[in-house]
């Protein structure tokens, strides 16, 4: 669990983007603690993929500033997240299915013998070590990925963030198009990665989603901030009521883009 006088391992403050003429994102601030995770959420088009993929480089701002464990980091491609830690787990996963999980978990990091050639011996172990902190009753190793399960699937991709040193997780859709069973072991491997002291951003159109993973959550609309909370302080009907009338209930904190 988080603590909230800690320095943040993510401050994003003032965050603005255009696209002709369009503000995307609209002077936006947010922050994110160690172990804990903070749930983004608002309607297509509210600007939280925009600014998200503005912390993971793909972006580079108008305006603002990101601080990463209370300095100021330059982030101007992804490789630049990936050296401050900030891995994005996106809703397509981006595994090659034709391949096993020690492949993808190396995907264009992979490591090679004296020789130069693959070293798959080495990459298999690795994967083990990690999949066995992460999720040990995954066994299927030598099956391509398109064999696994959703929720396997998720695992190898969560896999290859943290084996990497990613202190910083962006989770796009995690359970979209998941059934139950594999909802659940998701869910699971969030509050392993929260136990860790991993901080998770998690961008979700599932208020259910939010509500049963997320220690906070901010609300965006048409750009800006609606509001933030601690989950336990609001209603799943306020946080719909932020959503779409833009109205900031009494347990949140209004942010700048609050209905007045």
């Amino acid at each position: 669990m988080s603590n909230s006088s800690a320095t943040p391992l993510v401050e994003m403050k003032d965050i603005s983007i255009a696209f002709g003429g369009i503000k995307a994102v609209d002077s936006v601030s947010i922050d994110l603690h160690p172990g804990e995770v903070v749930g983004l959420l608002g309607h297509n088009g509210a600007g939280k993929s925009t600014l998200i993929k503005i912390l993971s480089g793909a972006y580079r701002p108008d305006s603002g500033e990101i601080c990463i464990n209370g300095a100021d980091a330059q982030i101007h491609h992804p490789s630049d997240a990936k050296k401050y830690g900030i891995e994005t787990i996106y809703q397509t996963l981006a595994l090659a299915d034709n391949v096993d999980a020690a492949a993808n978990v190396f995907l264009g990091r992979e490591i090679l013998t004296r020789w130069g050639t693959l070293d798959d011996g080495a990459m298999e172990a690795q994967t083990r070590k990690v999949m066995a902190r992460l999720n040990p009753h995954f066994y299927r190793f030598k099956e391509p990925v398109r064999a696994l399960s959703g929720g396997q699937r998720q695992s190898v991709a969560i896999a290859r963030a943290i084996h990497f040193d990613a202190r910083i997780l962006i989770m796009d859709e995690p359970t979209a198009a998941l059934g139950p069973a594999e909802t659940k072991q998701v869910s699971d491997l969030v509050l392993q990665l929260k136990n860790e002291g991993i901080g998770i951003f998690l961008i979700s159109h599932d208020i259910h989603d939010v509500f049963d993973l997320a220690d906070r959550l901010y609300v965006m609309k048409n750009g800006r901030v609606v509001g933030s909370a601690r989950v336990a302080d609001v209603t799943k009907d306020e946080v719909l009521g932020m959503i779409i009338l833009g109205k900031c209930p009494s347990g949140a904190i209004p942010g700048p883009g609050a209905a007045r």
